[in-house]
């Protein structure tokens, strides 16, 4: 049997770039292209320049030591990723599992939390982790957006980066164009009575007044909805007038749908009911639930781009805006 060929088997193995082959290919020198990529400190590289090493590194599949580099600048490359106490289905999981493969890539380790109501847990994850990035679905309190500063760390707030739009306006002209396009006009928002998940519902709730006003329309009626009482919440509103509701989340809307029920009437032929996160039980609902549901990838990509960018790592280039979510018309409406 012939010997193993070693030039064949170094064929098989592609020798990783260097930062010697990025500065080649950039026409720049390695001390600049480490000076780009290491995001350093005092370092005056004009933004043509940084595209052209970020291009490079791009199309050479350059992937920086971060192990040294992060022991250089004794930095644990982890990011903290804060996940919403409030419900908004499994977005925030798949969007993270998109964001934990391909920050792996980089080295980088994303560590999951659940946001707490007094945000505690976070506060000791910056202590304990000493992250060098935090990363949020949605803006965190002011209490915990200074323990970020305090620690001098980049904070990237998903909802808030300019390659989504705006969620809140998006999905608020959204669920009350679908409703105007149906011929309602009076619609209310259902809401929880619930305290710690209010959160969600006055984000929403703003999105749903602007779209309303947008298409002038009449003020919107905002509601707490419970199961106790949603029957009599129902009869309520239509007697007032309204023809459709949008809820804070699908759960509501089934307590929405509940309600109809209880008060014998019929929808949507009576109330047409929206609701949000596209839980799948919502399919299941009597009658199946019209609602909106969101583009993990979408969510993801931004996230990436927007961490490595703040991060100095060579990054794709931020996506377009585009649309973070997708209305599932189902007989509810």
């Amino acid at each position: 049997m012939a010997a193993p060929d070693p030039d064949a088997t170094s064929v098989g193995r592609s020798a990783r770039p260097t930062h010697a082959d990025v500065a080649r290919l950039a026409n720049v020198s390695t001390a600049t292209v480490s000076y780009v990529l290491n995001n350093s400190a005092g370092k005056r590289i004009s933004a043509r320049t940084r595209e052209a090493v970020y291009r490079a590194a791009g199309q050479l599949g350059y992937r920086p030591n971060v192990a040294a580099r992060n022991l250089a600048r004794g930095e644990s490359g982890v990011v903290l990723s804060i996940l919403p106490r409030v419900a908004v289905g499994d977005m925030p999981i798949q969007a993270g599992s998109l964001m934990a493969a391909a920050l792996a890539q980089y080295g980088l380790l994303q560590v999951q939390i659940f946001e707490t109501e007094d945000y505690e847990r976070i506060i000791d994850a910056i202590d304990n982790l000493d992250p060098i990035a935090v990363v949020s679905l949605f803006p965190l309190s002011s209490d915990a957006r200074g323990k970020v500063r305090a620690a001098k760390v980049p904070l990237i707030e998903i909802g808030l980066l300019p390659a989504l739009g705006d969620p809140l306006l998006t999905v608020g002209a959204m669920r009350v164009g679908h409703l105007v396009s149906r011929g309602h006009r009076k619609i209310a928002f259902g809401r929880t009575d619930i305290a710690k998940w209010r959160a969600l519902g006055d984000y929403w709730l703003q999105g749903i007044v602007d779209a309303a006003r947008a298409h002038d329309l009449p003020p919107i009626t905002v509601d707490e909805v419970t199961a106790s009482g949603a029957a009599e919440l129902v009869t309520r509103w239509v007697r007032d007038g309204v023809t459709a509701v949008c809820a804070q989340s699908d759960e509501i809307a089934g307590l929405v749908l509940h309600g109809l029920r209880e008060a014998g009437l019929r929808c949507p032929h009576d109330l047409a009911v929206i609701g949000i996160e596209a839980n799948p039980m919502g399919a299941l609902c009597d009658p199946p639930l019209t609602t909106v549901e969101y583009i993990p990838a979408a969510v993801a990509d931004a996230a990436i781009a927007a961490v490595l960018t703040e991060l100095g790592y060579p990054a794709p280039p931020a996506p377009r805006p585009t649309d973070v979510a997708r209305l599932i018309v189902r007989a509810s409406t």
